[in-house]
């Protein structure tokens, strides 16, 4: 939608609100909702300003001291908030309602390099200068249970229902109440500029995985926003509630798997030859990501619970690996001719998609620079393989390799890597002290 649209359909009385939101440290769409024509008169041209806090929060959104963005001493004032008219669109399933992403950036008008949009812009603007164009497809899973958010809040998120009892991966016979939801789910999406590939359901009771369309990278992570916002509003409207978590349950995951594939500015792919072999610097990219994903891990499993995912023989990578069409790998070599890419299984539902493909770009970033070369791609079962490093199986061994080395400053550079490093503190100091539903069956009448 251009600003000359939503003017005409403001005068023609079919939109009255604008959202107006960037993405904060978690993933989530936080910002404000105007009247449209306040926004139209005031916001669209001048940008509005929000508290640099949403850049410094846990999960709860309490503020956490201790950022040199902002903390208690700088008095937690306001940034600014750019409007990106690109990014403006219709939510059909909010009445008269339209969304709009800006960008943060501070006093001297200059981007805050910490904001989740602006560290992705800026890893694709260094690999532009190399020649390099990034294309990626999200594929995302989740589950579906029974009860609004406000019913399993009551509950204590205690033995809650999923929409559906059994394994229906790849069924087509839905129930109904769950068949309503996707269809909805497809509309709503298609009338916000993001039509999907495919919808299925997996595995796990309830799951569902939702695939888009490859295309542009940085417009994969804004749509994977506004997606997440019906998913859940629509299942809200339902009487469902939609979970995101990498690991809900005990033994059920959800993953966050990025196609990537890059391409020359001549519109040419880089990853496959002319024979649909990889190219040297598709080997690079490889070799990067095996090297550089292993110390970026709290950019793409960023909780406590991201790791509970990680587990044999579940679909989810266990070690660093690749390989060609084998989903035990973290790597996977995919498609065939031009369509040939890459994806990333690694990073769970729960990871903020301007991060985990900020950490995918930057590892491949690292492999080209450093021109790597990978380990021959793994055969069979990779959760086997006795060579490969593990990926960490908590996210206070995943912090101390991302605090401990050079290379995420230098990927990052240092200001953002301590940021992020602060976040992931932030995450452990907060559940450190909670008492678990785990705690209490093991050791309530054993202890």
């Amino acid at each position: 939608m251009t600003l000359e649209e939503l003017r005409r359909q403001v005068d023609n009385g079919e939109v009255d609100t604008v959202l107006f939101a960037m993405p904060d440290l978690q993933g989530r769409l936080k910002g404000k909702r105007y009247g449209a024509r306040h926004f139209l008169d005031r916001v669209a041209a001048e940008g509005a300003e929000v508290c640099t806090y949403l850049l410094a929060t846990d999960m709860d959104m309490h503020p956490v001291d201790g950022y040199d963005l902002v903390s208690w001493s700088t008095g937690y004032g306001d940034m600014g908030l750019v409007p990106d008219l690109a990014t403006l669109r219709a939510l059909p399933w909010m009445p008269r309602t339209v969304l709009l992403l800006g960008d943060a950036t501070g006093e001297d008008g200059r981007p805050v390099e910490v904001a989740p949009r602006r560290m992705l812009r800026r890893r694709l603007d260094e690999l532009a200068t190399r020649g390099i164009q990034v294309k990626a497809g999200i594929e995302s899973e989740y589950i579906l249970y029974q009860g609004t958010y406000a019913q399993a809040h009551k509950r204590g998120y205690r033995k809650l229902k999923p929409a559906v009892t059994d394994n229906l991966d790849y069924a087509l016979d839905h129930p109904a109440p769950v068949d309503q939801y996707l269809r909805e789910l497809a509309a709503a999406l298609s009338g916000a500029g993001l039509p999907v590939e495919a919808i299925k359901t997996e595995a796990a009771p309830g799951q569902v995985e939702v695939t888009f369309p490859y295309g542009d990278a940085f417009a994969a992570a804004d749509g994977h926003l506004v997606f997440k916002h019906a998913a859940k509003h629509i299942a809200e409207r339902a009487g469902l509630s939609a979970t995101f978590m990498a690991a809900p349950e005990t033994g059920v995951g959800n993953g966050l798997h990025l196609h990537l594939s890059l391409w020359g500015d001549d519109g040419g792919p880089l990853l496959a030859d002319p024979d649909g072999d990889l190219t040297p610097l598709a080997h690079q990219v490889i070799a990067g990501l095996l090297d550089g994903l292993p110390v970026l891990t709290p950019l793409y499993a960023p909780a406590v619970n991201s790791y509970k995912r990680f587990s044999p023989e579940t679909f989810a990578p266990t070690r660093y690996t690749w390989g060609r069409d084998n989903r035990t790998c973290a790597v996977r070599v995919v498609g065939h001719g031009d369509g040939l890419h890459l994806e990333v299984r690694l990073p769970g539902a729960d990871a903020n998609p301007y991060l985990a493909l900020t950490a995918v770009l930057a590892a491949a970033q690292h492999g080209i620079e450093e021109d790597l070369k990978p380990p021959p791609p793994f055969t069979g079962n990779a959760y086997q393989d006795a060579e490969a490093p593990f990926v960490a199986t908590t996210l206070h061994d995943a912090l101390d390799a991302f605090s401990a080395g050079e290379l995420p400053s230098r990927l990052l550079t240092p200001a953002v890597a301590a940021h992020y490093a602060h976040a992931a503190r932030t995450e452990l100091d907060g559940q450190r002290l909670q008492v678990t539903d785990a705690d209490l069956r093991w050791g309530f009448s054993r202890a």
